[in-house]
């Protein structure tokens, strides 16, 4: 896999290129100590993955990824942070984030990055124990009917939530599994989320 590493700390830039690079799939094709840095080199070079910090002088990591996710949708990007402040992880969700670490956290870096390349969402003990009380969108405060599931729509996020992928659920419910596919597309549309991992979150705020 490779990977653009972007910090803003010239020091940790270095020592996980080392690092990271003692793994033989893993390959630093760039590296970066700013978001105006991560937007040039990412264009130049298309990494499969970005890892990033939050917090850089300039353009944000949140502020940098959100720009990428709009040129180039299918951006995997992984923050490695020392933060944990909640508008940073909520962001992060919003934004289409594939993952966000803290950097005490190192000794999972590595199969997080085969897990986000795998087009997997990762994220640290401490910041799973905070997502159900995290991802609150607008439309959350104005209850349940407001976002017009139907039933057999509530079901499916059931299963989505219960870890069951789009085969899984067409089995369970006798449905076609593109029929699933297009169900989660629009329910996805329905409540303004970006991915399963925020429909699994809005399921046990919401409907378990």
């Amino acid at each position: 896999m490779n990977l653009l590493i972007v910090d803003d700390d010239q020091l940790i830039v270095t020592s996980l290129k080392i690092i990271l690079e003692s793994d033989p799939n893993i390959h630093v094709i760039g590296t970066g100590t700013s978001g105006e840095e991560a937007l040039n080199l990412f264009t130049i070079l298309q990494p499969d993955i970005l890892l990033m910090d939050i917090r850089m002088p300039g353009l944000t990591g949140i502020e940098t990824g959100q720009k990428l996710l709009l040129q180039y949708p299918e951006t995997k990007i992984l923050y490695l942070t020392t933060f944990t402040d909640d508008e940073y992880i909520v962001e992060a969700l919003r934004i289409g984030a594939k993952g966000y670490l803290l950097k005490q956290d190192f000794d999972s870096l590595i199969p997080a990055l085969y897990a986000v390349y795998k087009g997997q969402n990762v994220f640290g003990n401490e910041i799973i124990n905070k997502l159900p009380q995290l991802l609150v969108n607008e439309a959350s405060t104005r209850g349940l009917s407001a976002f017009n599931l139907t039933d057999k729509e509530q079901l499916i996020i059931e299963e989505v939530a219960n870890g069951l992928n789009n085969k899984e659920i067409a089995e369970k419910l006798f449905l076609g599994e593109g029929t699933i596919r297009n169900y989660i597309s629009t329910i996805l549309d329905k409540l303004e989320l970006r991915d399963r991992t925020q429909l699994a979150i809005f399921y046990y705020k919401h409907l378990s």
